[in-house]
């Protein structure tokens, strides 16, 4: 700054030479310096000539994955799930974080905004898209200079109790997925993932709040509407039991919390409603379709604070039930279909098969919807070895169970498209999807952690005996 002003004074000189000394200026304009703000809390600053205060933060990430064709995620559907050599034997990551935090006083409260973008990029990977015996070309994906993304996770405005755009779903716990983890495939629960959102909180005092949220529901809060009319034998032998026939938004999700946040710990209850909005039954709006049918989601949540294995260390679970929304148990960092193929000796054959299939609703022409259930449960705990080292053990699990008209109509398509060999008796699209894992981290100095992840999961499905006439469909993986 002590240079730039020489120069211009220098240059004033130069061309003013004529002037005399009384009509230079008397004295400079202060400059307005970078003030702390603490109001708000460490880090934030006044944005200069403005009462409003600003805080920059962010992080850079660095990850590798092993035995998942994706990063923190099983190998439980497409080519990982298939166990071929189309697979990745390890991933890689890389990613940067910014955000942008401001606050400013006014006569009406606090006004809030809330920026958080990722730039991300992750290695490649073959989809399988296009391999035929014959060749085996293959289709590739993410290694080219545009493979890198740019994400937003966060984009709100927050003013007198109401929080507009885009932030984590009331529905989920503070920790939402990750309970003591770093692998985002849980179930069990809401997802972190944030949503567009219209809310209200009420601060009731000591800790306690109420909310009300209308949030969008097809991209984030939507896992299938099965129009099982439309399966395929390649679907059916991916864990896809028909067309996903969503239509456009009808309605957001309705959500209402109670939370209690004191020194102890929390407690949480949620409950969410689902609008299931189908297209039509066959190609157009000629062919007719199903009516809208509602589901709904309760979760309760959990965390402990102040336990005596030491300073610092929590434990986190939640529970949930859904009838027609089955998102909030398999939030949406996780997959909605499941194919997982063991080997054999014979070329060209599976000797073991694992499918499950994730739906809100299912139908086929001419019918209403059959609402899906799920039920799950998650939890973590986390200790503290001293202030650089730290050990978390989690787990979860989590049921889907058809009723009887949907699993008929599944059970139709199975028999007349795959030739399930043990006919109706062996066919239930009922399944089990469960988690454990353990993570170690280490912070040898301030804001730098090393962490490892170790996670198994386990489909659990319920067709039994028999076989599937599907050798040529996991070539095709």
């Amino acid at each position: 700054m002590k240079l730039t002003k020489g120069i211009v004074l220098c240059s004033a000189a130069m061309f003013g030479a004529g002037a005399q000394a009384a009509d230079l200026p008397v004295k400079a304009k202060a400059i307005e310096y970078v003030k702390t703000c603490s109001l708000y809390g460490a880090g934030f600053f006044y944005i200069p000539g403005t009462d409003t205060c600003i805080r920059l933060g962010g992080y850079l990430r660095v990850q590798a994955g092993l035995a998942t064709n994706a990063l923190y995620d099983a190998a439980n559907s497409g080519v990982a799930g298939a166990q071929n050599r189309l697979r990745n034997y390890y991933s890689t990551g890389s990613r940067e974080d910014l955000t942008i935090d401001t606050r400013t006083q006014t006569d009406y409260g606090v006004v809030r905004t809330f920026f958080d973008s990722v730039f991300t990029w992750n290695a490649g990977g073959y989809a399988g898209a296009g391999t035929t015996a014959v060749n085996g070309s293959t289709a590739y994906s993410g290694a080219t200079v545009a493979g890198g993304t740019l994400g937003v996770y966060y984009a709100f405005i927050q003013f007198a109790g109401f929080t507009l755009g885009k932030a984590q779903s009331q529905f989920s716990a503070p920790w939402a997925n990750y309970p003591g983890n770093n692998f985002d495939g849980l179930p069990g629960g809401g997802g972190w993932d944030p949503v567009n959102q219209f809310t209200y909180t009420a601060d009731l005092g000591q800790g306690i709040s109420l909310s009300f949220s209308a949030q969008d529901q097809v991209q984030h809060d939507t896992t299938n509407i099965w129009n099982v009319s439309a399966a395929t034998a390649a679907g059916l032998a991916s864990g896809a039991y028909g067309g996903n026939d969503i239509a456009g938004t009808a309605s957001p999700d309705f959500i209402a919390m109670l939370r209690v946040d004191q020194a102890w710990g929390l407690f949480q209850a949620a409950v969410a409603a689902h609008d299931n909005h189908a297209a039509w039954y066959g190609a157009d709006e000629t062919t007719g379709h199903p009516a809208d049918k509602w589901g709904w989601a309760g979760q309760l949540a959990l965390s402990i604070k102040n336990i005596p294995t030491g300073p610092g260390d929590t434990i986190n679970l939640t529970g949930v039930y859904t009838t027609g929304a089955s998102r909030y148990n398999f939030q949406d960092y996780m997959s909605t279909s499941y194919a997982m193929y063991g080997g054999t000796g014979l070329a060209g054959a599976s000797q073991s098969v694992g499918l499950g299939g994730l739906s809100d609703a299912v139908f086929v022409a001419g019918s209403g919807q059959e609402l899906t259930t799920t039920w799950g449960f998650r939890g973590g705990y986390t200790h503290n070895w001293d202030p650089r080292w730290a050990t978390s053990v989690y787990g979860a699990w989590a049921a889907v169970r058809y009723n009887n008209t949907a699993k008929g109509y599944i059970c139709g398509a199975f028999i007349a498209t795959l030739s399930l060999s043990s006919g109706a008796a062996g066919c239930n699209p009922d399944f089990n999807y469960s988690v454990v894992g353990t993570t170690t981290g280490w912070t040898p100095v301030k804001n730098l952690t090393f962490s490892a992840d170790l996670a198994y999961s386990m489909l659990d499905q319920k067709y039994a005996g028999g076989s599937l006439s599907i050798t040529h469909i996991v070539d095709e993986f």
